[in-house]
């Protein structure tokens, strides 16, 4: 089984001006807790969005969630896997980077974004196993 096969496809770019407040009602309406942000028309990523990162990052240290855009406390370094790549492969990078989530783009020579895979994606799968030892690697370097 790929990637391909089980990541949630219908991921879309927010824009590094977005704010705080705005990327939190994304979240709340798509019921997710992660966007990727980019350029959509150049399809260039250029980071993440958590909503613990909303919380921690914005909210609790005294930012303004009207007036603080997502650029300000976006994660730069963005963890992938492509596609193509084997559900195993996947979930060991996960495992090994602990992340429940990894941003999934196309081929190397252009690395667009295809959506995102994540572990309840993988337990939607009937792949429980697989998640669940996931999980477990995640959770012990916790």
């Amino acid at each position: 089984m790929q990637v391909k096969d089980v990541m949630t496809k219908d991921c879309e770019y927010i824009l590094p001006t977005t704010t705080l407040a705005q990327a939190a009602k994304k979240m709340l309406d798509r019921d997710c807790g992660f966007l990727p942000i980019g350029n959509p028309e150049q399809d260039k990523l250029e980071g993440v969005i958590t909503d613990r990162d909303i919380v921690i990052r914005g909210i609790a240290k005294g930012m303004d969630p009207n007036s603080t855009n997502v650029g300000q406390i976006e994660t730069g370094k963005v963890l992938y896997c492509y596609e193509e790549d084997s559900l195993d492969s996947a979930i060991k990078s996960m495992r090994d980077q602990h992340v429940y989530r990894l941003v999934v783009v196309s081929k190397a020579n252009n690395k667009r974004l295809c959506g995102v895979i994540t572990l309840g994606d993988i337990l939607r799968h009937n792949q429980a196993k697989m998640a669940s030892e996931a999980a477990e690697g995640i959770t012990k370097a916790a």
